[in-house]
């Protein structure tokens, strides 16, 4: 078929062939491939215009005692009948936030903080996902979601 095409079509190029057939194949051997790893990122920007502050960082150990046992403590010490009573009680952040995992984490031990300190904590990781905290989400405590350390980020600059 390429020796058909040879010399019939408009604009052909080295040996007659089109241009889309030689065209194909503008890379190099795997000899002279190589690859980067590119990383980047705008999350903890303040300034400029794409901005997504680092809001909070939250990561916490409990010890040999269930996370969920230090959370019913910390309910009844501050006088919380469950999570919608505490969350009734506690200032948490107001707006959806981006979450990632915080990649060098400083957990505070359970054991040395306030009650009010535990409860504000333990409500901002039962409203966050592994990618998102949502205010508005019902707070799930679990395990895994006490377990987490997370670093939100403001993501409300990011087209402004």
């Amino acid at each position: 078929m390429i020796a058909a095409l040879e010399g019939h079509v408009e604009g052909a190029g080295p040996a007659g062939l089109p241009p889309w057939l030689y065209d194909c194949n503008t890379g190099g051997p795997s000899s002279r491939s190589r690859s980067e790893v590119v990383r980047a990122t705008v999350l903890g920007h303040d300034e400029g215009p794409i901005r997504c502050p680092r809001i909070l960082r939250v990561s916490m150990t409990y010890g040999r005692r269930s996370p969920l046992t230090w959370v019913a403590q910390w309910l009844r010490a501050c006088g919380c009948s469950d999570e919608q009573d505490a969350r009734a009680r506690v200032v948490l952040p107001p707006r959806p936030c981006l979450c990632q995992p915080d990649r060098s984490p400083v957990p505070v031990e359970a054991a040395t903080l306030s009650a009010a300190d535990g409860l504000y904590l333990a409500l901002v990781l039962g409203l966050c996902t592994s990618t998102y905290y949502d205010p508005r989400r019902p707070v799930l405590w679990t395990r895994t979601s006490l377990s987490r350390s997370l670093v939100l980020y403001d993501g409300g600059g990011f087209y402004a």
